[in-house]
């Protein structure tokens, strides 16, 4: 995987393959997404970054059914965080109703791949699953109703209209996975 000098995943490096359980029973891998964009979430239940602003990944998620497909996938050492646990992610889907896969990655080797951070942490692919975006959600990830730029919507939007996503693209802020030492 290529990075770039803040150690953040390169663009258009290609979408690592992956085949996890989700909590719909159903092992989901990066060739079952079909739309024209993929967004993979990097997230889990405990953090309160992911808390914040899970509600506005599901809505977008759904405002964008059929034209960008979005999974979420949880890395964290559930032995250390059970609450980031298989059975709790399941809980967690259902109670916020979650528009898209939620998948367990236990052995961290698929959050690794990607070069993922900390949760949430975003990666927006094009058709060709080249990463054309990593950066955060919006400018306001404590208070929805204070939002004033929506960069990860913004740049799925370019994307779909045929145009290059704004370049300048401001890491996102969460808490760290919790590695397996």
């Amino acid at each position: 995987m290529a990075l770039t000098e803040s150690g953040m995943t390169a663009l258009e490096t290609l979408c690592p393959d992956f085949r996890l359980p989700g909590v719909d029973g159903r092992d989901w891998g990066r060739d079952d997404f079909r739309s024209e964009l993929l967004l993979v979430v990097v997230m889990c239940n405990h953090c309160p970054y992911v808390q914040a602003v899970d509600d506005r990944i599901n809505l977008l998620a759904m405002a964008c059914a059929g034209r960008c497909d979005v999974v979420a996938i949880n890395p964290n050492d559930a032995t250390a965080y059970p609450e980031d646990g298989f059975e709790a992610m399941k809980d967690r889907a259902a109670l916020k109703g979650y528009a898209f896969p939620y998948l367990q990655d236990v052995d961290q080797s698929v959050a690794r791949a990607f070069g993922a951070l900390c949760t949430p942490d975003f990666f927006l692919y094009d058709r060709g699953r080249r990463l054309r975006y990593r950066g955060r959600l919006d400018d306001n990830w404590k208070d929805p109703d204070g939002v004033k730029k929506r960069d990860l919507k913004e740049a799925i939007e370019a994307l779909l209209e045929g145009r290059e996503p704004d370049t300048l693209q401001r890491p996102s802020m969460g808490c760290s996975i919790k590695w397996k030492h």
